[in-house]
């Protein structure tokens, strides 16, 4: 096993949107604890970040398995942020080293988990097993029905924000989570554009992706709506109280998000598909960073 396949297949470059879901989470706690108080414990924060960056790792590691079981990977032309990470294709890994790589990274979230279920509350339980629930049945099973994208949302999108937050207040709250709703959307659109130039080849492996369902024209259109609801989300829940007026920060990457929206809709030009998903990664990343800043700005001035 070399140390380059294992830096290949986790995807490191992935594992940024990780980072900025843990940054939110505890963002939104911290803006919380200035304004009632209570502990704040920042080493939890990067051990829960830390937790997060292993459970993608370990999603991104399970699906290059899967789909090099299924020989989908070496039909599918990769992207930047498509196709798999080739890690398996060119060598640097062997299909039951990804395997154990997966179930290793998974072993390594368990005591994390159980951890801050004693430390902040059982009520992270149920948070947890629907996570790893999805990082298990991901690939073999939800990318099967029709609609696999709401995974990825909740997975890699509500739920660690929500998680990242109940470590450090042992409770859950209305504001937090309608604060999380932008990622869930956001990392929902970043498979849903994703998926584009794949549609080909994933139908022979009987997935069910959205573009495939209900086509590609259907599904830029559900990915724009999608879009333009996260700005007008924002916008709504700093007027009704429930974020500060300083997360409207995460509305300067519009203009990006226009461009991915515009790009979307050209599926058929692989160089403007491609350059729409790195628009997309971009609004993804940094508009749930502005919105984390917002909060954290917001607390500095409290």
């Amino acid at each position: 096993m070399k140390i380059k396949g294992i830096i290949t297949i986790a995807r490191p470059q992935f594992l940024i949107l990780s980072i900025i879901l843990g940054f939110l989470g505890t963002a939104i706690a911290w803006y919380e604890h200035q304004e009632y108080g209570g502990p704040f414990h920042l080493g939890y924060a990067f051990l829960a970040t830390f937790g997060l960056m292993v459970a993608h790792m370990s999603v991104n590691t399970f699906n290059d398995y899967f789909d090099s079981r299924s020989t989908l990977d070496t039909k599918t032309e990769r992207t930047p942020f498509s196709g798999g990470s080739g890690a398996i294709q060119s060598g640097l890994l062997t299909e039951k080293q990804a395997l154990w790589i997966g179930i290793a990274t998974l072993v390594v979230i368990i005591p994390i988990g159980v951890f801050f279920v004693l430390v902040s509350g059982w009520l992270l339980l149920p948070l947890l097993a629907i996570a790893v629930l999805c990082i298990i049945i991901y690939t073999p099973f939800i990318l099967k029905m029709g609609y696999p994208e709401w995974s990825a949302g909740l997975g890699l999108g509500v739920l660690p924000v929500l998680g990242a937050y109940f470590i450090q207040t042992g409770t859950y709250s209305i504001s937090a989570l309608l604060a999380s709703i932008p990622s869930g959307i956001l990392v929902h659109n970043l498979l849903l554009l994703n998926e584009f130039p794949d549609t080909e080849h994933d139908v022979n492996v009987k997935r069910r992706t959205l573009p495939i369902f209900v086509g590609k024209k259907r599904a830029a259109i559900f990915y724009s709506v999608l879009n333009i609801i996260v700005y007008l989300w924002i916008i709504g829940t700093v007027i009704h109280g429930d974020m500060p007026a300083f997360a409207l920060l995460g509305l300067l990457t519009f203009f990006l998000a226009f461009k991915a929206i515009d790009g979307s809709f050209k599926y058929n030009d692989k160089s403007k598909l491609i350059s729409a998903m790195a628009n997309n990664v971009t609004v993804v990343l940094i508009t749930q960073l502005l919105i984390g800043a917002g909060f954290i700005v917001a607390g500095i001035l409290k």
